[in-house]
């Protein structure tokens, strides 16, 4: 028996030496976002790996597939998004993206994400590969992960646990007492004394984090100050989740008090109103406004797709998601608000970073994915026409090297309904 050990051991390990498996794409239209665009261009994958990028690559390969007439893109990163956490928003047992409380910094959203979804494969059917689910709460609520779109566990599907930590800033806007106000609306001081109170209440929690890093050496771990001593620090940014202009604006204010949190506006309806201060501090935005209706009646109709090039122009960085209300079964959606933007003054090279690069970037996963580079993930997707034309369809996707199966509960129902019996005419 000790003589078979070795023998067994060599059976079920794989060799140490062996070469890794390759994939060679041949032909496709490929954009690689950082460098351009290789039309044809060739993509070696090597064990999950990007191992080569160009215009005619002669090598040999375990496997090839001949993608001409296709275009290659890397997978969409979804930034800011509640898929996972929600299936169906009016059925209260199937969500699980808020958890009670104002202060909840241990919180962590990967724990919560549904493997099954039906709803990850609709998204991944449209190109994306990976997504940030984010946890909601009354002001901090927790930190959002990086998962891939597949995986047949939370284990599986994680890339990172931890990427951002959220805070979601007090509403200011103010509701005018008249004769068509509701009873209970408030005088404008009281209104302006409890806005200034939520704020005060925010900075003396992150004053007791920050105390809470200066404690004496074996003080017994408490969950909540441990998870706030990387954001503290500027080891993981502090994502800001505010819309209109008072709330942005009072937020830039109070983190200027605060030098080393790493900022980052989400929402930012009207952040473009703030572009150059944005710019100036190297505060990135998550726009997720594309498609929303104009803040006040007077507002031109396309202020909201002008926002993104307004950012741009003046040197913001900007990540495009469809939001965390509601919208993980618009998921699918992602790369018409790049295309929207587009339209409306963006350019193309930003929009397509913005749902590939750019988020992967802010999520500290830069290095990893949101481009076709060598060593990077091989998260890609090859589809008919740019992503940004909705007439596009994605014909094969990659996670890691391995291709993903594009079926969903949207396909099984065309299907199903495709080869429906039709009964005889009387």
């Amino acid at each position: 028996m000790e003589k078979l050990a070795p023998i067994l051991l060599a059976l079920l390990l794989p060799a140490a030496g062996a070469p890794a498996e390759t994939l060679l794409l041949r032909g496709a239209t490929v954009h690689t976002v950082t460098h351009g665009t290789l039309a044809p261009g060739d993509v070696l994958v090597s064990d999950g790996r990007i191992a080569a990028v160009g215009t005619r690559l002669e090598v040999a390969a375990d496997h090839f597939i001949n993608l001409a007439g296709l275009h290659l893109f890397p997978g969409l990163v979804s930034a800011s998004t509640d898929l996972g956490l929600v299936e169906i928003s009016a059925v209260r047992a199937s969500v699980d993206a808020e958890e009670t409380g104002e202060f909840t910094p241990e919180i962590e959203s990967w724990t919560a994400v549904n493997p099954d979804s039906e709803l990850i494969p609709v998204s991944r059917a449209n190109g994306i590969t990976h997504f940030v689910p984010v946890p909601r709460g009354s002001l901090i609520a927790g930190t959002s992960a990086m998962m891939a779109a597949r995986g047949w566990t939370i284990e599986d599907m994680t890339i990172r646990r931890r990427t951002a930590m959220h805070l979601f800033w007090p509403d200011h806007s103010l509701s005018v007492p008249g004769p068509n106000a509701s009873e209970k609306t408030k005088p404008l001081d009281e209104q302006a004394r409890e806005r200034a109170e939520r704020v005060r209440t925010i900075d003396r929690f992150f004053a007791d984090a920050e105390a809470w890093e200066k404690r004496a050496p074996g003080s017994p771990a408490v969950p909540a100050w441990e998870a706030m001593l990387p954001v503290v620090r500027g080891e993981l940014p502090l994502i800001v989740h505010a819309q209109g202009l008072r709330e942005i604006r009072a937020a830039l204010k109070w983190s200027a008090t605060h030098p080393r949190l790493r900022l980052i506006i989400e929402g930012g309806r009207d952040a473009w109103m703030l572009a150059s201060e944005l710019a100036q501090r190297k505060i990135p935005v998550i726009y997720s406004e594309v498609f929303a209706l104009p803040g006040q009646s007077s507002d031109a109709y396309d202020l909201q797709f002008r926002a993104p090039s307004v950012l741009e122009k003046a040197g913001v960085t900007v990540a495009i998601s469809d939001g965390v209300r509601d919208r993980a079964s618009n998921q699918r959606n992602l790369p018409y608000g790049a295309a929207q933007a587009v339209a409306f003054g963006l350019s193309r090279q930003a929009a397509l970073a913005a749902i590939t690069l750019v988020p992967a970037q802010l999520h500290g996963l830069g290095d990893t994915l949101g481009s076709i580079d060598i060593g990077k993930d091989a998260s890609l997707f090859a589809a008919t026409g740019d992503i940004l034309d909705i007439r596009s369809q994605v014909k094969h996707l990659w996670i890691s090297g391995t291709e993903q199966s594009l079926a969903s509960r949207h396909t099984r129902l065309a299907e199903r309904y495709r080869s429906r019996p039709v009964p005889a005419r009387k």
